[in-house]
């Protein structure tokens, strides 16, 4: 299938799939989209309660559909370092992207982070199945698998869904995958996604989160969140 590397409009890149007119990224933003949605809405529930310094912030345990990029497991690793917050960080991905695309993210650059050069080379050089040490917070381990293959139960406290959109690849949306994920989040975690459609929101709903519908990233309306009570 053919690809391109294209810009969003805030400057940065993503990789655009011309046959099935989708990208990994949202076209209005890459790195604004990553913010809102798995940032501002999801790690940031995690951070230390008020009152308390940064150092007594929760650990995290996070897994990611869609490693794609790697962009929001750079900007978690930034996030992590920047609050001295531990974060162990699960990317599945089924279809690496290659080395010479991501050569070509611009990400370091537009997060004005030159000297973390190495650290975003090194999390897409990492062997995949093995626990990559990035940093005294940030612990990355890749798996190339399919998400149908997943099988976690009650391991992770937050879950990145950034799967393609449900108009491509439907079937990653479904009650099925859904369950899965449910059983792999600890009592009491959480499911951010940037999609937000009828069919997904009830497919969340019958595997037994309690989902809110929230202000999208730039370019979307709404997007959701789902909560293992």
């Amino acid at each position: 299938m053919k690809r391109e590397i294209l810009t969003t409009q805030d400057g940065s890149t993503t990789i655009y799939l011309p046959d099935w007119n989708e990208s990994y990224h949202s076209k209005h933003g890459a790195i604004q989209e990553a913010y809102h949605v798995f940032i501002k809405n999801g790690l940031s529930l995690f951070a230390a309660p008020i009152g308390k310094s940064s150092s007594e912030g929760r650990s995290v345990s996070i897994l990611e559909i869609g490693f794609g990029t790697g962009l929001n497991a750079f900007i978690t690793y930034l996030e992590a370092e920047k609050a001295n917050q531990n974060i162990a960080y699960t990317g599945v991905e089924a279809y690496p992207v290659l080395l010479d695309e991501v050569m070509q993210m611009n990400y370091v650059s537009e997060l004005n982070v030159s000297g973390k050069i190495d650290v975003f080379n090194a999390m897409h050089q990492a062997e995949w199945g093995e626990k990559l040490l990035v940093s005294n917070y940030f612990t990355l381990t890749k798996r190339k698998q399919l998400f149908q293959d997943i099988l976690d139960i009650n391991q992770f406290d937050l879950i990145y869904f950034d799967a393609f959109g449900f108009r491509v690849q439907p079937e990653l949306w479904s009650y099925e995958i859904f369950k899965k994920m449910f059983l792999s989040l600890k009592q009491g975690g959480i499911l951010v996604t940037y999609a937000c459609r009828s069919s997904i929101k009830r497919a969340m709903l019958d595997c037994g989160f309690v989902v809110e519908k929230l202000p999208g990233a730039p370019g979307k309306r709404e997007m959701l969140r789902g909560t293992k009570k």
